[in-house]
């Protein structure tokens, strides 16, 4: 079957997800055909940065698992859920045109530009957000807009800075966490990451000030 895109989506800490489809959508057709009630399926979701880059996806989560119709009340139910996240008058559709249905994780692969990992549902359910996750778009605009000699001179700490730098790259923020920064690189043919740890955990907007004054204060770093 080829990929399917849902009218909306809403994931659970435990990486189970409620999915809305038209009546007519393959996928929801093949549900509701399955004779055992669950059909494998894998839900694909992109993490984008959030300044415009020549390579914008930053990362991919797959969650593989088993896809099933819902009872009428348990639709509901999850089109409420959907709603608290995402309002949409399309979810008025359902029971009319459009259904939802309930993806039960196996496994998770998580991939970006630090490696792949596998982990399993309990694994992400465990996870803690990071407590910089509501600020993160707005501080990385924010560095790119104003502070593009900022993000020059962190990424000239890095220990390659002296074999790669030139006059064609850019340099552009690209995540940043309680743990430490990610630079994307962009040279002239082609895009590279580097990560820049912090000294001690930002759990606030001003310990995350202090952290990126220290990297662009502070000796070289490796990267």
């Amino acid at each position: 079957m080829p990929p399917a895109h849902p009218d909306l989506y809403r994931l659970a800490p435990d990486g189970s997800a409620a999915l809305l489809l038209a009546d007519e959508h393959p996928l929801h057709a093949a549900v509701e055909m399955t004779p055992s009630g669950d059909l494998a399926a894998m839900v694909e979701v992109a993490d984008i940065a959030p300044v415009p880059l020549r390579q914008p996806v930053r990362g991919l989560l797959w969650i593989s698992g088993w896809l099933q119709a819902l009872a009428p009340e348990d639709a509901r139910s999850a089109a409420l859920w959907i709603a608290e996240k995402h309002p949409s008058e399309r979810l008025l559709d359902l029971g009319h045109c459009a259904s939802i249905v309930w993806l039960r994780p196996a496994f998770v692969v998580l991939a970006d530009a630090d490696g792949t990992a596998i982990l399993g549902p309990g694994d992400i359910e465990q996870a803690s957000p990071d407590p910089l996750r509501t600020l993160e778009a707005e501080w990385l605009r924010h560095l790119d807009h104003r502070h593009p000699d900022l993000l020059e001179e962190l990424a000239g700490k890095t220990a390659d800075s002296h074999r790669r730098g030139g006059r064609q790259r850019r340099v552009r923020p690209l995540g940043v966490d309680r743990l430490g920064l990610r630079l994307r690189v962009e040279d002239a043919d082609r895009d590279r990451d580097v990560r820049l740890a912090f000294e001690r955990p930002a759990d606030q907007p001003a310990q995350l000030a202090m952290e990126l004054s220290r990297l662009a204060g502070g000796p070289r770093l490796t990267g």
